[in-house]
């Protein structure tokens, strides 16, 4: 149930005002309201469609209706409900519902009762970068990045399986993309602002501005990452321990614990590039993972050809199939594979084995 302080009580206007919460819905999410058609989602105001994927949220159903009086409601939210329940209420007397499955946890509190190994810390850290690609693919932005953000459930090998929610900030518009026009300081430039990109919170608005959000979920990502590996988000906090995403340098920067990787210690520092344009895309620091975790047979050849490249691919192919088909050992981790091998650009993948293949002969 949202919260409806200002959208009025029609449910073209809720629809209207919420209608980014909307983004990851179903094509029949819709269906039945005010008109829209069972499978074909009516476009809400230029809003982006996205398909689904492991790592985003999907909204089932979606549907107005009147405001009821929860168990607890005078205690946990009084002031956003609407006069008729409460005197001193300002919300209004219908709201938006989603329909969505039920997650066991945030990311933040299974951080705070669990402390995954470094293994499952990269599998965690590697899935949000695959959903921000996904986004991204798809011309969004989610702008609102965190862990209280990020739902966990687990698949049957226990492995936590990490998706993005809560779409209420992102940029979605069709005419859009990820380059926003930022006239002025009315131009909404996202949620969070502790974990907002360097090239975000630093803008200064006016005539020919514009904010290009393309990397900025991924340096988001990169803060996260330090909560996931057992350290606190350096972005997170006060006094002179904590950084501002505005004025911070590369060498603040927490270190990483010894037990940390190489390369997952160097996506990390990259992903948290101020620039942009060093900072490693999505897609690239996925690759990077990916390679770490299940391609050592491979990265560590002396003598990388391309022919090796593609038997190796053609294994972890059918192999990948396979293990989806037979296995149920992680699905977390088949998933994972599957969104790699799905989303293959030569450009990208060869990006990647170049940063690993050049940060281990440093190493070594």
């Amino acid at each position: 149930m949202m919260w409806n302080i200002s959208a009025g009580s029609s449910s073209e206007a809720i629809l209207d005002a919420m209608g980014r919460e909307l983004v990851p819905a179903t094509g029949v999410a819709l269906s039945g309201e005010y008109g829209a058609v069972s499978g074909r989602r009516k476009p809400i105001l230029g809003r982006k469609k996205l398909q689904p994927h492991p790592n985003i949220i999907q909204v089932i159903r979606a549907f107005t209706s009147s405001v009821p009086l929860l168990p607890g409601a005078f205690a946990d939210y009084p002031d956003v409900l609407p006069l008729s329940l409460n005197p001193r209420g300002i919300g209004h007397s219908r709201t938006l519902f989603l329909v969505m499955k039920n997650y066991p946890c945030t990311l933040r509190q299974y951080l705070q009762e669990n402390s995954p190994d470094v293994h499952l810390s990269t599998v965690m850290i590697l899935q949000l970068l695959e959903g921000v690609d996904h986004l991204v693919r798809h011309g969004i932005a989610h702008r609102d990045l965190k862990s209280d953000n990020i739902l966990v459930e687990f698949d049957s090998a226990g492995c936590p399986w990490l998706v993005i929610t809560d779409f209420g900030c992102c940029l979605a518009d069709e005419s859009l993309g990820l380059r926003l026009p930022f006239t002025s300081s009315y131009v909404d430039r996202g949620g969070n602002g502790c974990l907002m990109a360097p090239e975000v919170i630093t803008a200064s608005p006016g005539p020919g501005t514009v904010i290009n959000y393309s990397k900025a979920d991924a340096w988001a990502v990169g803060a996260i990452a330090y909560e996931i590996l057992g350290l606190p988000n350096p972005f997170y906090g006060h006094g002179d321990s904590a950084l501002e995403s505005r004025s911070y340098q590369e060498s603040q920067l927490p270190s990483l614990p010894n037990h940390v990787p190489l390369e997952v210690k160097q996506v990390i520092k990259m992903l948290l590039q101020r620039d942009p344009n060093k900072r490693l895309s999505a897609r690239v620091a996925a690759n990077v993972l990916h390679l770490s975790l299940w391609g050592d047979s491979f990265v560590t050849s002396r003598t990388l050809k391309p022919d090796q490249m593609i038997a190796w691919l053609l294994c972890q192919s059918a192999a990948t199939l396979l293990t989806n088909r037979l296995a149920e050992k992680s699905q977390v981790e088949t998933k994972m594979k599957m969104c790699f091998l799905a989303n293959l650009e030569f450009e990208d993948l060869w990006a990647a084995i170049f940063l690993l293949l050049a940060w281990r002969s440093q190493s070594g």
